[in-house]
């Protein structure tokens, strides 16, 4: 494709060494160094890469620091000359290192006086200052290559440029590909938990499961749901404590086991954030104590388990409401309503009414579950992206959790028997 390219160049270094002085003493000295860089390139219209190396007239098979250079900077000034050039549009990612080299065949030497190697074999150049300096030279010559304005090598330019953006697009393309055809064959495996109330989206960015406490509550979550973009999946009461278990038992468990499989990435050291079937989790459980104590346990079992979706924020909680305040209209006609989160929150509603004059309906509604609200309810308190409140979990809230499972159901119990014996505890939230 074209005429070989050349890109030549220089640069200065320090480097400290032991030398003898006049008494015969060894002693660390600054030695002002000079590398010579010289590139040749070519690229064709396959699909290989031919890379040589030397450092003076040694070859270097497994590079090194001259070769991590010439890499670094190519990459880099090929991303800004297909920006400036507007050969890659903006809403497309930027090339990678194996999209430039693709079809390439490039030959790097550096000139340089004693050189460090890595090993005995001089197979690898260890010098640290060579990646700056062929960094700075690639640079250089490969800014003032696309900016000529002769004829032949502008046209030579455009050709690689061109050769590789439609190297990024095809990779792009078969990651695509992949990706659709793994949600596919995900979507179809008989595996997949048959209580999974799967969403027609295929589209990442957009898909959410929500893992939803008690199979009581499905069937208005799942009238409640946009099917379109939300997965539901019901969890049987308290799931296992994965504080106390181990990785075998965790796996046997049926309610953990479920939640691996459809989140599709995998679990521990072997989970690819990549693979995840769904953009968001959201874990939605009631508003009560039991509910807190499962949301701790998913929660353990996210961060135990599958912490990277944690590290990405792709983990929420739902935040239903606890409470429902019908207002009275006029005339003992319905008015409007209000829902509130909290007791101190209903507290402060029911005083702001008061002081308006308004009444409401008693007794208040009080949410013991979420099977307890109607679907147009739990869709626009809690399910509506346009209305509903989320809490994104971060690794602080993981790390608390984590904590506390650990105090209050791990297997040592000197420190349980201390929280319980100093800790103020508040009666009214222990379930009687």
């Amino acid at each position: 494709m074209g005429e070989v390219i050349r890109l030549t160049g220089s640069g200065h270094y320090a480097e400290t060494v032991p030398v003898l002085d006049d008494q015969g003493h060894m002693v660390s000295t600054e030695v002002e160094r000079d590398m010579g860089v010289d590139i040749a390139m070519k690229w064709g219209n396959g699909f290989d890469t031919t890379m040589r190396s030397f450092v003076n007239i040694i070859a270097t098979p497994k590079g090194g620091t001259h070769i991590q250079g010439f890499e670094r900077a190519i990459t880099k000034a090929f991303n800004e000359v297909l920006r400036s050039t507007k050969t890659l549009k903006n809403s497309e990612a930027d090339v990678i290192k194996d999209d430039i080299m693709e079809g390439l065949t490039a030959v790097v030497t550096v000139r340089m006086s004693e050189p460090q190697f890595e090993g005995q074999t001089k197979e690898v150049l260890g010098t640290a200052a060579a990646t700056r300096i062929v960094s700075a030279v690639v640079a250089d010559e490969m800014k003032a290559f696309f900016a000529t304005t002769k004829r032949i090598d502008k046209a030579n330019g455009r050709l690689i440029l061109e050769k590789v953006v439609a190297a990024s697009r095809t990779r792009i393309s078969a990651r695509a590909h992949k990706d659709l055809q793994r949600r596919k064959n995900a979507l179809e495996n008989s595996s997949l938990p048959t209580k999974l109330s799967d969403c027609r989206s295929e589209d990442v960015s957009r898909t959410e499961l929500f893992i939803v406490e008690g199979e009581s509550a499905l069937g208005t979550t799942k009238a409640a749901r946009n099917s379109e973009f939300q997965a539901i999946l019901p969890i049987r009461g308290k799931i296992l404590n994965v504080q106390k278990a181990s990785l075998s038992q965790m796996l046997d468990n049926t309610e953990c086991a479920s939640i691996i499989q459809v989140i599709g990435a995998g679990s521990g050291r072997s989970f690819e954030l990549d693979e995840a079937r769904y953009g968001r989790i959201i874990l939605m459980s009631d508003a009560d104590v039991d509910g807190a104590h499962i949301r701790c346990l998913l929660l353990t079992l996210l961060y135990r388990y599958m912490r990277p979706l944690i590290d990405a924020g792709r983990v929420f909680a739902a935040i239903p409401p606890l409470h429902r305040i019908e207002v009275m209209g006029s005339g003992g006609k319905k008015g409007d309503f209000h829902y509130t989160y909290s007791d101190d929150e209903m507290k402060k509603v029911l005083g702001d009414l008061t002081k308006a004059g308004k009444k409401w309906k008693e007794p208040l509604q009080r949410y013991k579950g979420l099977g307890e609200m109607d679907a147009h309810q739990l869709r626009d308190t809690t399910m509506d992206p346009d209305h509903r409140t989320l809490r994104r979990v971060t690794v602080a809230d993981a790390e608390a959790a984590d904590a506390m499972f650990e105090l209050l159901m791990g297997n040592d119990v000197a420190p349980r028997k201390e929280f319980i014996s100093t800790a103020e505890i508040d009666r009214d939230r222990i379930d009687a």
